[in-house]
């Protein structure tokens, strides 16, 4: 029967503080604490005034051609900065083709959207509210919308001084990017990254090894454990249809290039315990699961049930502590704020 390194080490009279310090340098290698105060933007300096401003955009379904949706409506921060859903659901009811990612330490990743095709939370902000099948607007009407309300207007004012127009379709994404960069969730792993030997159980350390052992790490690290670099889905063993549409060919559909057919960005882990179901299609609803599935297509890997439950361990530790965040009171409609439709175009 194969042992976890926690056993081994135990086996072989290794001292057990003696090993948490050589597991910790080699995850220092390979992953980075969350950091400890809002991440800089480029581009787009973060001011208390641009996240009071973003925090109600964030909220504010007005957005939304029907007036139903908002960026909150896919990323619910109480429930894991996700929807929970296979698949989200838009304007007019239509389904959306992948699983909303979390919008938790999102500033932290390479690029949004599973295939990249974002550079940053700015254009990632922009592309929702002008998708039919997800807010179905244009910048025009949100633009309208937003000047058509004096409290709006005043927001903007104070969040990009010295702009004669600052009610903007850009000023708009750079202040939702401001207040997501807010959105840090620090976790019993970066306790432990940070020194603190009692905040992993033996289990998830056992399982921390077994992620850096098995490869996993190759695809899954840095500060977010993921959420950078691009990678076949199903490098080893394609996993079959119910998991990997053939229809959605990933990032091939940002570049045309034939050997990004079925190729996503490697997905962010943190919080990957509360943001059921997985992968971009959302077809996997236990973690577990999901593991197993990834060693396989990965890493040619058929896990022991004690690896598995490891992993999982350690998957959990990365289950962080929300910012308090409180729901904004919004800016009240005039009789110039456009009508809502729910007529799909």
């Amino acid at each position: 029967m194969r042992l976890l390194p926690a056993l081994l080490i135990a086996v072989a009279g290794i001292p057990a503080a003696a090993h948490a310090d050589a597991l910790r340098d080699q995850a220092l290698d390979l992953f980075k604490p969350l950091p400890s105060t809002i991440p800089a933007i480029k581009d787009n300096p973060v001011t208390p005034e641009k996240i009071t401003l973003g925090r109600s955009l964030f909220f504010d379904p007005r957005l939304s051609a029907s007036g139903v949706f908002s960026c909150y409506s896919c990323h619910n921060l109480a429930t894991g900065g996700d929807d929970n859903m296979e698949t989200s659901v838009g304007h007019g009811w239509q389904k959306g083709p992948r699983n909303a990612p979390t919008a938790l330490n999102a500033v932290l990743n390479e690029a949004q959207f599973w295939d990249g095709r974002a550079d940053d939370l700015k254009a990632q902000a922009k592309g929702p509210i002008q998708a039919g099948v997800e807010m179905a607007n244009t910048p025009d009407n949100v633009v309208a919308t937003l000047a058509s309300m004096p409290d709006y207007v005043s927001k903007f004012r104070a969040a990009f001084p010295g702009e004669g127009d600052a009610v903007t379709f850009d000023n708009m994404a750079r202040a939702i990017e401001a207040f997501e960069a807010t959105l840090i969730t620090p976790a019993p792993f970066d306790a432990w990254l940070n020194g603190d030997d009692h905040a992993l159980t033996a289990e998830a350390k056992a399982g921390l090894q077994l992620f850096v052992d098995k490869g996993c790490s190759s695809c899954h690290s840095g500060v977010n454990v993921g959420g950078h670099g691009y990678y076949p889905f199903g490098l080893i063993e394609k996993p079959g249809s119910e998991v990997l549409p053939p229809g959605d060919k990933g990032r091939f559909a940002v570049t045309e290039t034939a050997d990004d057919e079925y190729v996503f960005r490697a997905a962010p882990l943190r919080n990957v315990g509360v943001t059921a179901p997985y992968f971009h299609s959302g077809k996997v609803w236990d973690l577990s699961v999901a593991v197993d599935i990834m060693a396989e297509s990965q890493l040619g890997e058929a896990l022991q049930p004690q690896e598995t439950k490891a992993l999982v361990a350690f998957l959990d530790s990365l289950t962080g502590t929300m910012p308090e965040v409180v729901v904004p009171v919004l800016p009240a409609e005039t009789a110039t704020t456009p009508r809502p439709t729910s007529e799909i175009q």
